[in-house]
């Protein structure tokens, strides 16, 4: 699942954006990547792990959620089945 958010670009300089990734891993778990900072620059990535899936879709829309309330607009999403 991939979550890409930005704000739109202000009078001040390019748009922010902010990436949440959620991906499996080799230990039998889920890893969920936050990527965040300026387009076009170099950014921030902090890698959380969940022993399972629910738990981290559950800290990933609650993050998308706590990012929309600060004026991030979704641009893209892909869900996985």
């Amino acid at each position: 699942m991939r979550i890409y958010m930005q704000i739109p670009p202000g009078d001040a300089g390019p748009p922010r954006f902010y990436h949440l990734h959620l991906q499996e891993d080799l230990i039998d778990g889920w890893t969920l990547v936050r990527e965040w900072g300026y387009q076009g620059a170099g950014g921030r990535m902090i890698r959380d792990h969940y022993t399972d899936r629910e738990q981290a879709e559950e800290a990933m829309m609650s993050i998308r959620d706590a990012q929309l309330k600060k004026g991030y607009q979704v641009v893209f999403m892909q869900a996985q089945t």
